[in-house]
């Protein structure tokens, strides 16, 4: 049972049974009682909810508490102590009467202090019970005799006694050395925010707002957790019609915020401080030196800092006063978002109207660009000079001395600044318009390019002024890397070398870049060792200057020309590198990395991987305006859902993938759905519709694979072999497709019975594999694919191109993946499986297949149910689909009929 008697300093209310309790606090304080510890501090910003946690703490306490409220008043020693005794008194400690009457008596000698605390201390350590005595606002008292008399307590406290010090600082008490001998509990600003789940009940149960989870974490994320913003912000959200949006700007100009801060934050401060916190209210973060720079004086506006920076930053962490420190060694600091909000609000409003506070703004707003550029902080120094609405510095910091800040990763706040400028501010400075179209081609908005790049070419200057030639090989360099995202060699060749020719030779950045779109244009003309040289001075130059866009795309490229060597551990290696240059959130060019890694995770059958990996490089492709990688995307997807036997679904997306390219003129991009959509026409035995695509895109491969599988082996062997001979005959042939020539020439020859050739090419190919580990490219062949290897293993030309373990050893983990791959691989396009399933209305899906195994191996409908966790209705209803596609009528005509498919 509480015994809690109350001084008649102030009244304590019961603790509110809607309040949020804070198990987590009241254990730290309950903690320092088991431990018998000296002293427990509370040392909080105003509103953070220290008098409440008091309460709630007293509520279960079974020791008895005498709790003193301070007020400015009590900060001489007499008064305090005498307040002191008499909440002492009142919860039964026995105070001698001529204790309270020297207090009160007038004398012209020193309070004895110390001889009275002895005195009340001996009185405490005659009481058996525990006594609990709490100081709340300590912080309004600031007496050094009182801080004294304080500690001498501390010093000479009985162990049944325990002090708790609730405040808007810290005490000054021997703080340290008393948490060194562990004899103090400490309570701070962080440890009393509150969490999205207290914010959550908070909302819901105490000021009965409905609030969904996640605006409860926003609000909890606007005020950082603090109880009294929260307050304030229920109070407005009360009655609002629009709560979600309410909070998604709630900041510390709303009214009851801005009331609160200003009247029980800033107003009770010293001048001097309230003038360093209106003041350097514009930086997002402050260091000593950096606040004592914007608050020198210039001209008679801006007072002399009376104190170092460090010092007054160092007083108002100590003071709570909203300052959140950023390092370990207090350099860095940054206000409360909220508290900095209402700064800012109150220093606009400084000054006699509303243009002199903008002056005053602006002028603290470039004093922060000049320091920033002093210490070499490019981007603070460019948003300051933005802030202060200087568009000549800020174009001046904008371009960074050689390296502008868009290639160092500061694409946002540069495009946000360039698209908010006027027009006639462009047009004085056409270098914007340039660095503007750059900084779109960037981000993926392509269709702004070409029209920023005309505006500058008009505004160019008639007489060069120095830099109009370097100008004009920016806007070429711009134009190939527009040519880039549309693969057209000759226009990234003419304009690449263009760009070279024009700009300056210390353009580095630039001419870096136009290193990397030559290369691409190698590559696309085939020529990839000129394309790999490219790249690698692109990487190197880009890498030494800290061009980090070039770096990612050049290497983007090399990792490109890997994969097409078939190898596939470099390449993966490469992408996972592009993908910490893109850093986090990536821009959409690392699309190309990710579907990089799924191809090459579908490759080595880590299926979920690729699906992970192609799904997010759609999901950056779609950020881009009028380039076809959206389009790879979806197709490469569509061929996953095809390996997954989702056939419907993967025809589905490739007629959409089609639409799409040709409405945006995707050409390029018709031959690889093409190649798709063959492979899905074959799954449905659609030959005919299947030969025509294959021949109206020129695809002689898949032409090939649609005789195979009609079992017209010796129409398909002459346009094989020649096609492999071709590809072997070109020095730069694309390795990878050459693999996939011979592992279907090997089928071919296996399918004529050919049997020593095709076991040739088939260890070729193996050999040839090896390396970058490939897997899916057999298995996805089937069964014939898997005869083929077995009987290839067996015979001497395997072993001769072998030679070594680690050849046999791959050799063992390709049909192993066959084994895994089990019966469902008898649903892909292998030729000889969709030979025998020719004649089926439509093919089983895998689900299908699955639930037909089960009826071969004699299960009821019910077992399947619980083997396969799906309602009885869901088996019957496969089963009727099943029974169409196979034409039988019941289970055993079923299973039959799926022998004699090779299905079973």
């Amino acid at each position: 049972m509480s015994t809690t008697i109350v001084s008649t300093k102030l009244y304590i209310p019961s603790p509110r049974s809607q309040a949020v309790l804070r198990p987590r606090l009241i254990e730290r304080l309950n903690e320092g009682l088991r431990l018998h510890r000296k002293l427990t501090t509370i040392s909080a910003s105003a509103g953070s909810g220290k008098t409440t946690l008091l309460s709630q703490w007293i509520g279960g306490c079974p020791q008895p508490v005498a709790w003193l409220s301070l007020e400015k008043e009590d900060r001489e020693p007499s008064r305090f102590l005498a307040y002191l005794l008499a909440a002492l008194q009142s919860i039964g400690v026995d105070i001698e009467e001529r204790m309270v009457s020297t207090l009160h008596s007038p004398s012209p000698h020193p309070l004895p202090i110390e001889a009275i605390i002895m005195a009340m201390l001996n009185h405490i350590t005659a009481k058996p019970d525990g006594v609990i005595l709490v100081l709340d606002d300590y912080h309004v008292l600031d007496s050094k005799p009182i801080d004294r008399a304080l500690g001498f307590l501390i010093e000479h406290m009985p162990p049944q006694m325990h002090m708790v010090i609730a405040s808007r600082k810290d005490p000054d008490l021997p703080l340290a050395r008393l948490r060194a001998r562990n004899q103090l509990t400490e309570v701070r600003t962080p440890d009393l925010r509150f969490t999205s789940m207290e914010t959550s009940e908070f909302m819901c149960h105490v000021m009965g707002l409905d609030l969904s989870g996640e605006d409860a974490a926003l609000i909890a994320s606007r005020t950082e957790g603090w109880i009294a913003g929260l307050q304030l912000a229920a109070l407005s959200l009360q009655g609002h019609p629009d709560a979600a949006g309410f909070i998604r700007t709630f900041s510390g100009s709303h009214r009851h915020v801005l009331d609160y801060l200003i009247e029980e934050v800033l107003q009770r401060q010293p001048k001097s401080v309230q003038d360093f916190l209106l003041r350097t209210s514009i930086l997002d973060r402050l260091c000593g030196s950096l606040c004592e720079y914007i608050l020198q004086r210039e001209d008679g506006d801006f007072p002399m800092a009376a104190v170092s920076g460090q010092e007054t930053l160092e007083y108002l962490e100590r003071a709570n006063l909203f300052i959140v420190p950023l390092d370990n060694e207090r350099r860095w600091y940054r206000y409360h978002h909220l508290f900095s909000d209402a700064l800012r609000q109150r220093l606009a409003r400084k000054g006699n109207d509303a243009a002199d506070g903008k002056r005053i703004v602006e002028k603290l707003h470039r004093r922060a660009s000049d320091w920033h550029e002093r210490h070499d902080f490019g981007l603070e120094a460019f948003q300051h000079a933005v802030a202060a609405q200087d568009v000549d510095r800020a174009a001046r910091l904008m371009e960074g001395e050689g390296m502008p800040l868009i290639f160092r990763g500061a694409i946002h706040p540069v495009l946000n600044w360039l698209d908010s400028l006027p027009k006639a501010e462009m047009d004085a400075r056409p270098a914007l318009y340039v660095m503007h179209a750059s900084a779109l081609l960037m981000v993926g908005q392509m269709n702004g390019v070409e029209r920023k790049l005309q505006a500058a070419e008009v505004h160019l200057p008639a007489e060069d002024d120095g830099n109009m030639r370097d100008l004009i090989g920016h806007i070429a360099s711009i134009r190939a890397t527009l040519a880039v995202s549309k693969h057209q060699p000759e226009v990234i060749m003419t304009e690449s070398q263009r760009a070279l020719e024009y700009l300056s030779p210390h353009n580095l950045p630039v001419r870096t870049a136009s290193m990397w779109t030559l290369g691409y244009a190698y590559q696309l003309r085939g020529d990839r060792a000129a394309a790999g040289r490219a790249y690698e001075e692109a990487v190197a130059i880009s890498q030494k200057i800290g061009h980090f866009m070039i770096a990612m795309m050049a290497t983007l490229g090399i990792g490109l020309l890997q994969e097409a060597d078939n190898q596939l551990y470099a390449a993966a290696v490469t992408y996972r590198r592009v993908l910490e240059l893109a850093g986090d959130p990536p821009p959409p060019a690392a699309c190309e990395a990710h579907l990089g890694l799924a191809r090459i995770c579908r490759e080595w059958n880590d299926l979920d991987a690729a699906e992970r990996h192609g799904l997010k490089a759609l999901q950056l492709a779609a950020q881009f305006e009028q380039t076809d990688r959206a389009v790879a995307c979806e197709v490469f997807l569509a061929r996953l859902k095809l390996l997954r036997g989702e056939v419907s679904e993967a025809a589905a997306m490739l007629a959409k993938a089609d639409r799409l390219a040709r409405q945006q003129q995707f050409m390029s991009q018709l031959p690889f759905i093409a190649e798709a959509q063959v492979l899905v026409l074959l799954q449905q035995g659609n030959f005919n519709e299947a030969s025509q695509l294959a021949q109206e895109h020129g695809l002689r491969l898949s032409q090939a694979r649609v005789l195979l599988a009609k079992g017209d082996t010796g129409a398909a062997l002459p346009i094989i072999e020649p096609l492999l001979a071709q590809m072997e005959a070109k020095e730069w042939a694309d390795e990878h497709e050459q693999l996939k020539v011979m592992v279907v020439l090997a089928l071919a020859l296996h399918a004529q019975g050919d049997k020593l050739k095709a076991a040739r090419m088939a260890a070729n190919a193996v050999a040839k594999a090896e390396p970058g580990g490939f897997i899916r490219l057999f298995i996805d062949e089937g069964p014939p694919m898997q005869e083929l290897l077995r009987a290839a293993a067996a015979s001497q030309p395997i072993r001769e191109a072998a030679g070594t373990q680690p050849m046999h050893d791959y050799l063992k983990k390709l049909l192993h993946a066959f084994e895994i791959e089990g019966p469902e691989s008898a649903d892909k396009s292998s030729p000889s499986q969709l030979l025998l399933a020719e004649s089926l209305i439509e093919p089983l899906s895998r689900r299908e297949l699955e639930v037909l195994r089960l009826i071969a191996q004699g299960l009821s409908n019910r077992q399947i149910s619980e083997k396969l966790f799906v309602a009885l209705s869901t088996v019957k209803g496969h089963n009727r689909i099943i029974f169409d596609k196979l034409q039988a009528t019941r289970r055993t005509e079923a299973v039959a009929r799926a022998r004699e498919l090779g299905l079973l």
